[in-house]
């Protein structure tokens, strides 16, 4: 069944779990809640598409390191986000999910092997054959140079071509289930906690033009975001001044972000073919591309993070950006991200990559030549985690009456360290291989370690766009704010999704992640209600 509440509902709707959000993670647990039987309340604060109106609830402050203006580093509506992501899908390594001794507060409370079956099935979800392998593109003939093994590791992301998979009408499935309510326009303001303090009692639910609902289920999942999973929480204070999940002061700290930035450039060797083998090519039935990281083993040696970088064709920092990009650009930033808007980015993108291919191949290797186009070492970072770059609340309230977010990013000199010998090292392999030389960026040898990027080294020069960590995992209330279920610290029937889980971010893109996790977290779900029913051996009632 399908609401929309600006348009009308019951003043009130139970379900045996209800689903705050309808991204990536909220989409992926309904489904496999419903495909178990269970009666679903999903809530989805916007509509179908975008709307400036939904879209200005998330507008907040950057009181730190710079960034994305808030209402524009995340989309609320069906979908969420990944109406707009480029659909790179990448596991975690297992390095990332362990107690690193040089990364302070790391470690999950999970293994990778743990994930090793909900990575399948997240493969499968995007119509992937599992996580592609650098043979892969050897077999295809392309040169990916044979970096010492520990020291330099060549993964590949795969990519998702059907951009547009969690939108609202490729989820008619979910709409259409008998034992599914979706309501959309549907802020949840407050998960009011029982008086207990132990578990959640209900949802208060509003739309912007003032509409009132109650949501009462027996479980309740937060997957909303990195930015809104912790806003909702602190915000959600009627029992618990501090916020739920938040006796230790950890919910909303150790934000994350894959900071982007230039690491340098190559020159002399075999600079253009190095280039080539690190594009983005259709190999088969996968478009895959590969990146650098540093192996295991360096990592361990040097006390690294696991951070990335791969090669690709920039002008300098201080020159203006070519004709191509700044129409790919404007169709990007100028159209509001509606169903249209996206569709003519999404075209601009293609045509100006055909443009460049076709008409005009040589010029990108002629200005190379000439000195205008560098081969770029394009950073995306794992940034380590602090619990002093957090999100809060301000005093500023949106229109519904809720607290609006504060973001306050901090790097740290670790995360700049990182790049600086992933570079190093870079530049010793391609030396051993005759492949070129490595020219590392000035701001690498900075003794301030203040990170540093600039304008045309990406379409998105700051980070991803990924907002992980604001209510990490942990086995102990005191170092988190979830259970390595998802389940918060103390309460008893509230979890989280997405992630706003990660205690680390490693390099990978996080949505393949997400959605592994959201299996786990439902399966969990599942197994602790059959668990509660054999103990009772009373049947659960079904939603009203």
């Amino acid at each position: 069944m399908y609401l929309d509440l600006d348009k009308g509902s019951p003043a009130r709707l139970s379900g045996d779990v209800a689903v705050i959000g309808a991204g990536v993670a909220g989409i992926t647990l309904a489904r496999r809640l419903l495909a178990q039987g269970l009666h679903v309340v999903l809530l989805e604060s916007g509509g179908r598409d975008f709307e400036a109106a939904t879209a200005a609830l998330n507008a907040g402050e950057v009181t730190g390191q710079d960034y994305y203006p808030l209402d524009h580093a995340r989309l609320r509506f069906f979908g969420g986000t990944t109406a707009i992501w480029g659909g790179r899908c990448a596991e975690l390594d297992p390095i990332d999910f362990e107690r690193r001794p040089w990364v302070a507060h790391s470690g999950w409370p999970i293994a990778h092997a743990d994930l090793k079956n909900h990575y399948a099935e997240a493969w499968a979800t995007f119509d992937l054959p599992g996580a592609p392998q650098p043979e892969l593109l050897r077999d295809a003939g392309v040169p990916l140079p044979r970096f010492a093994e520990g020291e330099l590791a060549t993964p590949l992301w795969a990519f998702d071509d059907q951009f547009d998979r969690f939108t609202f009408d490729r989820c008619r499935d979910v709409l259409d289930h008998p034992h599914c309510i979706v309501v959309t326009h549907a802020t949840v303001r407050e998960i009011v906690a029982e008086r207990s303090g132990r578990g959640v009692a209900r949802l208060d639910v509003t739309s912007i033009g003032g509409r009132r609902l109650t949501v009462v289920a027996d479980d309740y999942v937060l997957a909303a975001g990195g930015l809104e999973n912790p806003r909702l929480l602190l915000a959600s204070r009627s029992v618990m001044p501090q916020g739920l999940g938040n006796g230790h002061d950890q919910v909303g700290r150790y934000f994350m972000e894959h900071p982007h930035a230039r690491g340098g450039r190559i020159v002399h060797g075999r600079v253009w073919a190095l280039l080539s083998a690190f594009a983005k090519r259709r190999i088969g039935a996968q478009t895959v591309a590969p990146l650098i990281a540093p192996g295991s083993e360096l990592q361990r040696r040097l006390g690294l993070l696991n951070t990335s970088l791969t090669l690709a064709p920039r002008r300098a920092a201080s020159d203006s950006e070519a004709w191509a990009m700044r129409l790919y650009l404007r169709a990007k930033h100028d159209a509001s991200p509606t169903r249209f808007g996206r569709g003519l980015w999404k075209a601009t993108k293609r045509t100006v990559g055909w443009l460049q291919q076709h008409t005009d191949p040589l010029r990108p290797w002629l200005l190379n030549r000439l000195g205008r186009l560098e081969v770029a070492l394009v950073v995306r970072g794992e940034q380590a985690p602090n619990p002093d770059s957090r999100v809060y609340l301000s005093q500023e309230r949106d229109p519904l009456g809720m607290p609006r977010l504060a973001l306050d990013w901090r790097t740290s000199a670790l995360d700049a360290a990182s790049v600086e010998g992933l570079v190093a090292a870079l530049g010793r392999e391609t030396a051993r291989l005759g492949l070129g030389k490595v020219e590392p960026a000035e701001w690498l040898s900075d003794p301030s370690r203040a990170w540093r990027t600039d304008a045309l080294i990406s379409a998105h020069p700051i980070g991803g766009y990924h907002h992980m960590g604001t209510t990490r995992m942990s086995a102990s209330p005191r170092h988190g704010v979830a259970d390595g279920y998802g389940l918060v610290h103390g309460l008893g029937n509230l979890y989280i999704a997405g992630s706003s889980l990660f205690p680390t971010s490693g390099w990978a893109n996080p949505t393949l992640t997400i959605v592994a996790l959201a299996m786990r977290t439902a399966d969990r779900i599942i197994a602790q209600r059959s668990k509660s029913i054999s103990m009772t051996s009373v049947p659960i009632a079904k939603a009203s």
